[in-house]
């Protein structure tokens, strides 16, 4: 064995440390995550979140962003300005220790900041570590300062005159930095401008800052800081708007996160914004430094603020986002935990007070309902902050709050402000509280009765289907890769469906009529109605938040409606049904819309030949068919056959034109874009009738008067 090789050579002379700001350009991922365009969006948020907590102390009311045409970003805010005096302790000037010192800063107790978003002192100095170059200039006392660094040095940039540049030649200071005064500032005025240049040394080549959810971020903030006014500008080539001017977006929102929860809002209104705010006091043990610079165990009392705006709408999805001191918590923490907690506690009590009236047997008994997490969330959008003194997060980016005391006075705070808007006397309030118990109730009863038909009426074999409603003709197999469900509308068409269809694989549900408009119902109206009940218990997979696509009884749900209005208007119907209550069947591609013939041309044959049977699908295709034929010299038989309905034709011509797979034609049903087709369903079908009348106003020219049967 070499003497290397040997455990003693490993000494003390092997071991690295890591002076200033080396450690943040060696390992740059521990503090920023990652070095790709995730990282360098996170550095310009470290720089945007020290200017927002200027406007959270209500000391700021405007901050602008510039992404510059080289590469650099520009954050200006017109706050108090980053101090200028000398630092005691280090003799630097405020600006160099803010900019040069980890776990430096005015948001560690004293007194500068009552919350704030940059909590551990490390933004500011690890932005300036990983740029090539950053200068910084703070209006404050009359005056304009100025700073440049290069990869965390401080020093001077030459730039001969030209515009600033990361690659202009740099000279370090060598024995004393100095802040520099570059003129003076009208009375009154302070405010900070951060300029930089983003390292390529550190930086992946194509990291680059995403515009797109910079507005997102920016329009966000301001929803939480109500009356900041938050500019974004993007000077960068190819990105330019029209007329090659600088792409610019503006923001201010002074009705704060109630104008938030409005935003994300997309679904028609159960209740209004309901405002949840109060606020409970905790200590903590915290290190604080003592007069001789040591670090001493100190039990502070603490102020936590709660602010929740949250409100229910008609559909199922959830939306719910958490802040502490205006920073994201993606991943939660206590305080979303308190929230879920005491929204569940309350809305069970304020059930069982009223579960006569809402007709549950909500007990707790065995045999009773339990109201579940998701029953309460179904349909809810909620913006809940806290804003408390050095919160306690996990990680520097901030994802999770770990302060426990939080969780306590959040669920206190909501468990207070909650019952008394659900017991209020208001006439207005009342009767949106109870529409909530009901849209919460209708959840946990759809639930339930989704688990009850997984459970009960999942088919292993055709002897299964006697639980299913008799009307329905089944198929044999059970393969659902393979089966077909036909809705057919009335009797007739089910007649002459049977005689058509391959009963191996094809099954017929006939209803009656027009079914109910499930935009304008709710969801319990929708459960006790015979004829879409029928429609979920066969194909048997839920509705709503509990649809399981997997547990879908057929590969394919297909609509025969005859091809007139009426027949439109059954399809619509329909389909607003599979779009509210079984989405998942739609974007998985596995509905379509039959198209049926609606003529039916014998051309006669020449000589022996035999006669032609021809279908057309429209007037106009039927003109242009009958045009052709007379260029050709072609005769028809008189009389050409239009079908009025699906039970008009027999069961060959219903096989050959709508059921056969190997001649029909399907329309298969896509949402490309959900938010669109939900704002397109809401108009023709929702309760909203001025919006309708316009639009049939607007349309009424391109009505075709020879599809009316009157």
């Amino acid at each position: 064995m070499r003497a290397g090789d040997r455990d003693d050579a490993y000494t003390a002379r092997h071991l690295s440390v890591l002076e200033g700001l080396e450690a943040v350009r060696k390992r740059p991922g521990m503090y920023i995550g990652s070095t790709d365009a995730r990282g360098l969006m996170h550095c310009l948020w470290e720089v945007i979140d020290n200017a927002v907590d200027e406007a959270l102390g209500g000391h700021a009311t405007r901050i602008d962003v510039v992404l510059h045409a080289d590469g650099s970003v520009e954050v200006r805010d017109d706050g108090r300005g980053i101090p200028v005096d000398a630092e005691p302790k280090t003799g630097l000037s405020g600006v160099e220790v803010v900019f040069t010192k980890l776990h430096a800063g005015g948001k560690f107790g004293g007194g500068s900041y009552a919350a704030s978003g940059g909590l551990h002192g490390v933004g500011a100095s690890v932005v300036n570590a990983l740029s090539a170059r950053l200068d910084v200039e703070v209006d404050r006392g009359g005056r304009t300062h100025a700073m440049s660094f290069r990869r965390g040095e401080p020093g001077v940039f030459d730039d001969a005159g030209g515009a600033p540049s990361a690659s202009s030649p740099f000279a370090p200071f060598t024995d004393s930095s100095e802040l520099a005064v570059r003129g003076r500032t009208r009375r009154g005025a302070s405010g900070t401008r951060i300029r930089y240049w983003a390292d390529p040394q550190v930086f992946l080549p194509d990291a680059a800052f995403a515009y797109d959810e910079l507005v997102a971020r920016a329009r966000q903030t301001a929803f939480l800081v109500p009356g900041l006014h938050l500019v974004l500008v993007d000077e960068r080539e190819g990105r330019r708007g029209e007329g090659g001017e600088p792409r610019v977006e503006e923001f201010r929102f002074d009705g704060g996160i109630t104008e938030f929860a409005d935003h994300l809002a997309t679904d028609p209104p159960v209740s209004d914004v309901w405002r949840l705010q109060g606020s409970g006091r905790f200590t903590e043990t915290v290190p604080v430094l003592d007069a001789m610079g040591h670090l001493e165990p100190t039990e502070v009392e603490r102020e936590c603020v709660v602010d929740v705006a949250l409100r229910w709408g008609t559909g199922y999805d959830t939306t719910v986002r958490s802040f502490v001191n205006i920073i994201a918590t993606p991943k939660g923490g206590t305080h979303l935990a308190g929230f879920e907690a005491a929204l569940q506690k309350v809305l069970r009590k304020a059930i069982e007070e009223n579960a006569r009236k809402l007709k549950v047997s909500f007990s707790g008994k065995p045999g009773g309902d339990k109201l579940e997490r998701d029953d309460v969330m179904a349909g809810l959008t909620a913006v809940l902050t806290v804003r408390l003194a050095e919160p306690q997060f996990e990680g520097q980016t901030k994802e999770v709050l770990g302060t426990s005391a939080v969780r306590g006075i959040v669920a206190r705070t909501v468990e207070k402000e909650l019952t008394a808007r659900l017991a209020s006397t208001r006439r207005e309030e009342k009767a949106q509280s109870a529409a909530v118990l009901e849209k919460v109730v209708s959840e946990m009863k759809s639930r339930i009765s989704a688990r009850m038909h997984r459970e009960t009426q999942r088919r292993k074999s055709a002897l299964e289907s006697s639980s299913l409603p008799p009307k329905l003709k089944d198929c044999r197999s059970s393969d659902a890769d393979r089966t077909e469900l036909f809705i057919v509308e009335g009797d007739s068409a089910l007649g002459t469906g049977m005689r058509a269809r391959q009963s191996e694989y094809q099954a017929l549900l006939p209803i009656r009529g027009k079914i109910l408009n499930v935009q304008k119902a709710s969801l319990a109206d929708m459960l006790g109605n015979a004829e879409c009940a029928a429609i979920l218990q066969v194909i048997g997979a839920g509705s709503g938040r509990s649809f399981d696509l997997e547990a879908a009884r057929y590969g394919r749900v297909i609509v025969m409606t005859d091809a007139d209005v009426d027949g439109a208007h059954i399809r619509t119907l329909l389909l607003t049904l599979f779009f509210r209550y079984m989405r998942p069947l739609v974007e998985a591609g596995r509905v379509f819309a039959a198209v049926p013939p609606l003529h039916r041309v014998e051309v006669l044959g020449a000589g022996r030949r035999p006669a032609e049977i021809v279908y057309t699908y429209s007037e106009a295709e039927l003109a242009s068919l009958l045009r052709d034929l007379e260029k050709k010299g072609r005769r028809w038989k008189p009389g050409i056959q239009r079908y009025k309905g699906l039970g008009e034709m027999d069961a060959d011509q219903l096989a050959e034109t709508t059921m056969d797979p190997t001649r029909r034609t399907l329309r298969r049903v896509r949402i490309e874009d959900a938010a669109a087709a939900e704002r397109v369903f809401e108009l023709l079908m929702g309760g909203e009738v001025a919006p309708r009348r316009d639009f049939i106003v607007e349309g009424a020219a391109d009505l075709d008067r020879e599809r009316i049967d009157a």
